[in-house]
C-alpha cells in the first residue's frame, strides 16, 4: 500500500486568483509538503463557457511567483472527455443514470434548498419516465443525465466520513440533495463525476479545498464506491470573506492577485498574512511557502477554524 500524500491544486482558469483561492491553494500545499507528499496540479477547464485564454497563463505565473510548486502536471480536464464518457457509460450500464429534461426554472419552482448550504434537493420528477415520455420530451430539448441515490430509509445512501478541518459529517442523499447530475444538458460531464474521475486516476489521496464544496463530498464519496475508487482523505477550509461579509469572487476582482502584485506586495508578505489568518504565524510576520511547512499541522488549521469563514486580511481590504 503506497502510503504517499498526494494532493492537488486544481484552479478554474476563469479569472485571476483572489487571496480566497490563495488560502486555499496554500493549505493544501502545506498539506503535502509537511507530510513529504506529491502535488499535481490540474486545470479544471471543462467547461468553455467561463475559461479566459489567457487565465492559464497567469494562473501558472501566480502560482511561481508564491513559491507554491508541484510535482505533476499540468493536466486540462478539456483534453480528457473520453476518459469521462468511459466512466459515465459504467455508470449507464449498471441501470444508475437517466435523462432528465427539468429546465433551471422548474427545479428552483419544484425543489427546496437545503437549510444547511442552500443546494436544491432534486424531487424525482424526471426518475420515472416511460420511454414513450423520455422519445417525446427529447424531440423538445436534449436530456442531462442524472444519477440515481438510494431512497431515504437505504443505508447505502447515508455517507459518513472524518474531515481533517470540520470533523465528522453525515449525509443522507435522498434527503440533502436528492438525484444529482453526472452530465449536462448540452453534454458537458458534471463537475461531481470529473473531479472524482480525476481524483482517482491521478492518485490524489487528500482533497484541500473551500468550506463552500463541504456539501459535495458525499456524492462524490457514493461515487466512488460505485467505480470501486478509493476514498480520499477530505480537508475543507474556511472562506475569506471581505469586510462587509461577501464572499471573495473572481467576478467583483476582490483581492485579485494581479492588484496585489501591481502594488509591489511581497509574496512572504501575502503568505504571511494568510498564514496568521490560519492560526499558523503572528500577525506582522512574512513568510515564505516553505517557512511554513514546520510550522503546519492540520490539528493548528482546525483549532483555529471556529466557523465557516474568516474575514480576509485587512490590508488587502477593497477600499
Amino acid at each position: 500500500m503506497n502510503d504517499t500524500v498526494v494532493g492537488r491544486f486544481a484552479p478554474t482558469p476563469s479569472g485571476r486568483m483572489h487571496a480566497g483561492n490563495v488560502f486555499a491553494a496554500l493549505m493544501a500545499w502545506l498539506g503535502v509538503r509537511s507530510a513529504g507528499g506529491r502535488m499535481v496540479l490540474r486545470i479544471e477547464d471543462l467547461d468553455p463557457r467561463g475559461n479566459r485564454p489567457d487565465a492559464t497563463r497567469l494562473l501558472l505565473d501566480d502560482l511561481h511567483w508564491l513559491g507554491l510548486d508541484w510535482d505533476e502536471g499540468p493536466y486540462y480536464q478539456s483534453e480528457r472527455g473520453e476518459i469521462y464518457a468511459e466512466a459515465l457509460r459504467r455508470l449507464e450500464q449498471d441501470g444508475l443514470t437517466y435523462p432528465c429534461f427539468c429546465t433551471r426554472a422548474e427545479l428552483h419552482a419544484a425543489s427546496a434548498p437545503h437549510a444547511s448550504d442552500g443546494t436544491f434537493v432534486y424531487v424525482g420528477t424526471c426518475r420515472n419516465l416511460s420511454a414513450e415520455q423520455v422519445a417525446e420530451k427529447a424531440q423538445v430539448r436534449p436530456p442531462a443525465t442524472r444519477l440515481r441515490v438510494p431512497d431515504a430509509d437505504d443505508l447505502t445512501g447515508v455517507i459518513e466520513f472524518h474531515d481533517l478541518v470540520y470533523g465528522p459529517q453525515r449525509e443522507v442523499l435522498a434527503r440533502d440533495c436528492g438525484d444529482f447530475l453526472v452530465r449536462r444538458s448540452d453534454g458537458v460531464v458534471a463537475y461531481q463525476l470529473a473531479v472524482v474521475v480525476d481524483d482517482a486516476l491521478m492518485g490524489v489521496n487528500q482533497v484541500v479545498r473551500g468550506h463552500d464544496l463541504l456539501g459535495s463530498s458525499a456524492r462524490q464519496i457514493y461515487l466512488q464506491r460505485l467505480l470501486g475508487y478509493p476514498q480520499p482523505v477530505y480537508a475543507h477550509v474556511p472562506l475569506l470573506v471581505a469586510a462587509d461579509g461577501r464572499r471573495l469572487s473572481k467576478r467583483d476582482k476582490d483581492l485579485d492577485l494581479g492588484e496585489i502584485r501591481a502594488h509591489e506586495a511581497s509574496p512572504k508578505h501575502l503568505l504571511g498574512l494568510l498564514a496568521a489568518t490560519a492560526g499558523l504565524a503572528e500577525c506582522g510576520e512574512e513568510l515564505s511557502a516553505g517557512e511554513l511547512v514546520n510550522r503546519f499541522s492540520w490539528e493548528r488549521v482546525a483549532a483555529h477554524a471556529q466557523k465557516e469563514s474568516l474575514f480576509a486580511p485587512d490590508a488587502y481590504q477593497k477600499s
